[in-house]
């Protein structure tokens, strides 16, 4: 029985590309892109040929075309008489706004829970292990309808804000919580760049200085950890830290000259500061606590990872509880934690497309909705909606994945 081995020199031939080990994955990789790229070019032959043969074709001039149709809540200018392409951006901005609140508050109700669900307190485990049973095991969409019939039957009408009642006043003279949603103050620059128009670039350049407070802290911290290195002494970074988030950022408030518009009612609603509406909270809500019960089983089984040898270490040093689980344990369980967490931040993602149950403006109420309806698109509305889930998860799991590789355990 003869083997074979790869060459080590001399010119290269054709059959090297299937014999030698060294190209043959390469070429059975090039192989299955050329195989996979012909099927979708005659799946796509197919589908246009098809449409010709109906008299219909691909077209996405419809997305200049006029909306007509209002959106309840926007994040940037919307009217009825804007395209359906700015339709659809606000939809976007809208599931990336409730995505990014939920992927948020359901990891802290997911941490919180699954530590507690460990604690030796018998009520606070128990009470903690119905909290994922039941949550996790009903539907998203029957806790976003029922979030939001409790907000429309238990909350007020703007209505009975009127009076001198002191029960029918706003929080603190500054919030008022009605059964339409939340009125909480607006900000808004009175001596910012461009006046109204421009009030994009002043938010612009409010984040670009908390973007560089955090590199500037990361380099601190940093700094402090070669001076450990060296010394065997930890400078103390907090104050230094403190400083270089805050600073900066209320020097360029105060130049801006931020200022707060306080919500006020006129006539039948409010107007005036922001508006948080009831579909948005309802849908916020019910995918936090509903995706906080699975995060919780992940953060519960990432501690349960972590030797018991290491906890009894750290207490035998004189930590406390509290310093042990965040010192200790919750840094090496993230190596277990985050990769299903990936999975769950992706399910917000798309369980948000759920928001048109509750009349929440989303990308699939906007151009999977009302504008495939009425201009009939819909294998264009379609593949765009596929697009941007496509585009959005992907982009989630790569910075994900950026952050995990970043924890993992450094071996020599």
């Amino acid at each position: 029985m003869s083997t074979t081995t790869d060459p080590q020199g001399g010119t290269f031939r054709l059959s090297m590309l299937l014999n030698d080990t060294r190209y043959r994955s390469l070429t059975m990789q090039v192989i299955a892109a050329v195989v996979l790229a012909l099927a979708i070019g005659y799946l796509y032959s197919n589908l246009v040929t098809n449409l010709r043969a109906a008299g219909l074709n691909i077209s996405y001039a419809f997305l200049g075309n006029p909306a007509g149709y209002d959106i309840n809540q926007t994040l940037i200018d919307y009217s009825s008489q804007s395209t359906n392409l700015r339709a659809a951006v606000v939809g976007i901005l809208n599931t990336l706004l409730v995505a990014f609140l939920a992927c948020v508050t359901a990891t802290i109700f997911g941490v919180i829970a699954g530590v507690l669900r460990l604690s030796n307190n018998w009520l606070v485990s128990k009470l903690m292990a119905v909290y994922v049973e039941i949550f996790r095991n009903i539907p998203v969409l029957i806790w976003i309808v029922i979030i939001f019939t409790i907000m429309i039957a238990v909350l007020p009408g703007p209505r009975a804000f009127r009076g001198d009642d002191p029960e029918s006043r706003m929080l603190l003279d500054l919030f008022a919580f009605t059964n339409r949603g939340v009125y909480i103050p607006g900000p808004y620059f009175t001596r910012g760049i461009g006046g109204e128009e421009g009030s994009i670039l002043n938010w612009l350049m409010v984040i670009g200085v908390l973007i560089a407070s955090l590199f500037a802290t990361r380099a601190v911290t940093a700094r402090a950890n070669a001076t450990q290195a060296a010394t065997g002494v930890r400078p103390n970074t907090l104050w230094t830290n403190l400083a270089i988030w805050f600073v900066p950022l209320i020097a360029l408030l105060f130049v801006l000259g931020l200022t707060w518009e306080v919500p006020a009612l006129k006539g039948f609603n409010f107007s005036g500061g922001i508006k948080v509406g009831g579909p948005l909270i309802a849908l916020w809500f019910a995918l936090s606590i509903y995706t906080g019960a699975f995060i919780a089983e992940n953060v519960r089984a990432g501690i349960q990872a972590v030797s018991k040898g290491q906890t009894e270490a750290a207490g035998a040093l004189g930590l406390r509880p509290n310093r042990i689980m965040s010192l200790v344990v919750l840094p090496q369980a993230l190596r277990v934690i985050i990769p299903p967490l990936i999975s769950q931040y992706l399910n917000i993602t798309k369980n948000s497309s759920l928001a048109i149950a509750v009349g929440y403006a989303d990308i699939t109420a906007t151009l999977g909705g009302i504008t495939l309806n009425q201009t009939g698109r819909a294998i264009e509305c379609v593949l765009l909606l596929m697009l941007f889930y496509l585009v959005i998860s992907l982009l989630i799991s790569a910075f994900m994945n950026v952050y995990n590789n970043a924890m993992k355990l450094k071996e020599r």
